[in-house]
Protein backbone atom coordinates (compact mmCIF):
# COMPACT_ATOMS: atom_id res chain seq x y z
CA UNK A 1 0.00 0.00 0.00
CA UNK A 2 1.29 3.67 -0.56
CA UNK A 3 1.60 5.99 1.94
CA UNK A 4 -0.84 9.18 1.73
CA UNK A 5 0.77 12.11 0.54
CA UNK A 6 -0.79 15.40 1.16
CA UNK A 7 -3.44 15.83 3.81
CA UNK A 8 -6.49 13.80 4.41
CA UNK A 9 -9.98 15.18 3.50
CA UNK A 10 -12.52 15.40 6.07
CA UNK A 11 -16.13 14.08 4.34
CA UNK A 12 -18.87 15.32 5.02
CA UNK A 13 -22.73 14.33 5.32
CA UNK A 14 -24.68 15.86 2.67
CA UNK A 15 -27.65 16.19 5.16
CA UNK A 16 -27.15 15.75 8.22
CA UNK A 17 -30.41 14.95 10.56
CA UNK A 18 -30.04 17.49 13.09
CA UNK A 19 -30.48 20.19 9.83
CA UNK A 20 -33.71 18.09 8.88
CA UNK A 21 -35.83 17.10 11.91
CA UNK A 22 -39.46 18.10 12.54
CA UNK A 23 -40.73 19.35 15.81
CA UNK A 24 -42.16 16.58 17.69
CA UNK A 25 -44.90 18.40 18.92
CA UNK A 26 -46.21 19.28 15.18
CA UNK A 27 -48.96 17.41 13.83
CA UNK A 28 -48.66 14.70 10.65
CA UNK A 29 -44.77 14.10 11.90
CA UNK A 30 -44.27 11.19 9.28
CA UNK A 31 -42.55 7.91 9.53
CA UNK A 32 -39.25 9.46 8.18
CA UNK A 33 -39.22 12.36 9.82
CA UNK A 34 -39.64 9.93 13.40
CA UNK A 35 -36.29 8.20 12.30
CA UNK A 36 -34.65 10.84 11.42
CA UNK A 37 -35.44 12.87 15.14
CA UNK A 38 -34.44 9.03 16.77
CA UNK A 39 -31.09 9.50 15.16
CA UNK A 40 -30.54 12.71 16.28
CA UNK A 41 -31.55 11.41 19.89
CA UNK A 42 -29.28 8.43 19.91
CA UNK A 43 -26.43 10.42 19.08
CA UNK A 44 -27.32 12.15 22.65
CA UNK A 45 -28.17 8.69 24.47
CA UNK A 46 -25.05 8.81 25.92
CA UNK A 47 -23.48 10.96 28.92
CA UNK A 48 -20.03 11.57 27.51
CA UNK A 49 -21.30 12.56 24.02
CA UNK A 50 -23.79 14.72 26.39
CA UNK A 51 -20.67 16.50 28.53
CA UNK A 52 -18.91 16.89 24.77
CA UNK A 53 -21.68 19.26 23.87
CA UNK A 54 -21.33 20.51 26.97
CA UNK A 55 -18.04 21.14 26.68
CA UNK A 56 -18.15 22.47 23.02
CA UNK A 57 -21.22 24.90 23.58
CA UNK A 58 -19.18 26.88 26.81
CA UNK A 59 -16.21 27.07 24.70
CA UNK A 60 -15.85 30.60 22.10
CA UNK A 61 -13.06 28.60 20.34
CA UNK A 62 -12.96 25.23 18.73
CA UNK A 63 -11.66 22.58 21.01
CA UNK A 64 -8.87 20.07 19.74
CA UNK A 65 -10.23 16.15 20.40
CA UNK A 66 -6.56 15.88 22.50
CA UNK A 67 -7.95 18.13 24.94
CA UNK A 68 -10.71 15.90 25.12
CA UNK A 69 -9.71 12.87 26.50
CA UNK A 70 -8.45 14.35 30.12
CA UNK A 71 -11.73 16.28 31.25
CA UNK A 72 -14.05 13.39 29.88
CA UNK A 73 -11.51 10.51 31.66
CA UNK A 74 -11.53 8.66 28.22
CA UNK A 75 -9.11 7.47 25.96
CA UNK A 76 -8.32 8.87 22.48
CA UNK A 77 -9.98 6.22 20.85
CA UNK A 78 -13.35 6.63 22.39
CA UNK A 79 -13.12 10.10 22.20
CA UNK A 80 -12.93 10.28 18.70
CA UNK A 81 -15.74 7.31 18.24
CA UNK A 82 -18.29 9.67 20.79
CA UNK A 83 -16.80 12.89 18.19
CA UNK A 84 -17.51 11.02 14.95
CA UNK A 85 -21.05 9.93 16.25
CA UNK A 86 -22.09 13.59 17.12
CA UNK A 87 -20.00 14.98 13.56
CA UNK A 88 -22.55 12.52 11.92
CA UNK A 89 -25.84 13.26 13.40
CA UNK A 90 -24.87 17.16 12.67
CA UNK A 91 -24.26 18.31 15.68
CA UNK A 92 -20.69 19.34 15.70
CA UNK A 93 -18.41 21.28 13.12
CA UNK A 94 -14.77 19.92 12.41
CA UNK A 95 -11.71 21.57 11.05
CA UNK A 96 -8.56 19.76 10.70
CA UNK A 97 -5.17 21.95 11.11
CA UNK A 98 -2.41 19.83 10.43
CA UNK A 99 -2.23 16.51 12.18
CA UNK A 100 -4.80 17.72 14.87
CA UNK A 101 -8.64 17.81 14.38
CA UNK A 102 -10.52 20.91 16.14
CA UNK A 103 -14.55 20.59 16.69
CA UNK A 104 -17.31 22.96 17.80
CA UNK A 105 -21.13 23.35 17.74
CA UNK A 106 -22.60 23.56 14.80
CA UNK A 107 -24.58 26.67 16.26
CA UNK A 108 -27.28 26.26 12.94
CA UNK A 109 -27.96 22.63 14.40
CA UNK A 110 -28.00 23.43 17.90
CA UNK A 111 -31.05 25.91 17.33
CA UNK A 112 -32.56 23.89 15.37
CA UNK A 113 -32.55 20.83 17.74
CA UNK A 114 -34.25 23.52 20.24
CA UNK A 115 -37.11 23.83 17.26
CA UNK A 116 -37.39 20.02 17.60
CA UNK A 117 -37.91 20.11 21.28
CA UNK A 118 -40.33 23.03 21.43
CA UNK A 119 -43.26 21.86 22.83
CA UNK A 120 -45.11 25.21 22.74
CA UNK A 121 -45.92 26.06 18.84
CA UNK A 122 -43.25 28.09 18.50
CA UNK A 123 -44.77 30.53 21.26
Amino acid sequence: MAPRTGPTEIPLMDVAPAMCCAPVAEAGLTDEEAATTARLFKALADPHRVRIINVLATNDDAVCGCDLEEPLGLSQATVSFHLKKLFDAGLLDRDKRGVWVYYSLNREAAARLGDVLRFDGGR
